[in-house]
């Protein structure tokens, strides 16, 4: 049963850092791309940043030069470095990632249970 688990959400003054992680487990065959995706509060789901198998990354403009994402691919992680945090980075961060399964062979969109990052002014 694949499973992304999320941590490292919490509440962060105005300026400060926060690094959440996502490791998936289960029966994985291997991992695709994987994103990190954040609601604010009353608004919908959007993607923030988003990374391949290989490393590539991309962000969107709101988060640049703030915001870094890595993988640990050995480890089945990602990571989200949150630097400079401002009030409206506030929301609930999910963890997103195509992975196939083992024995299988397609790929499958999986979503994690999302954690809270709260950031006062």
């Amino acid at each position: 049963q694949v499973r992304l688990v999320e941590s490292g959400g919490g509440l962060v003054q105005a300026g400060g850092s926060l690094r959440l992680s996502c490791v998936a487990s289960g029966r994985i065959g291997s991992i695709n791309a994987m994103n990190w995706y954040r609601q604010p509060p009353g608004k919908q789901r959007e993607l923030v940043a988003a990374i391949t198998s290989g490393g590539s990354t991309n962000y969107a403009d709101s988060v640049k030069g703030r915001f870094t994402i890595s993988r640990d691919n050995a480890k089945n992680t990602m990571y989200l470095q949150m630097n400079s945090l401002k009030p409206e980075d506030t929301g609930v961060y999910y963890c997103n990632a195509d992975i196939r399964p083992a024995f299988m062979s397609g790929y499958r969109d999986y979503w994690g249970q999302g954690t809270q990052v709260t950031v006062s002014s």
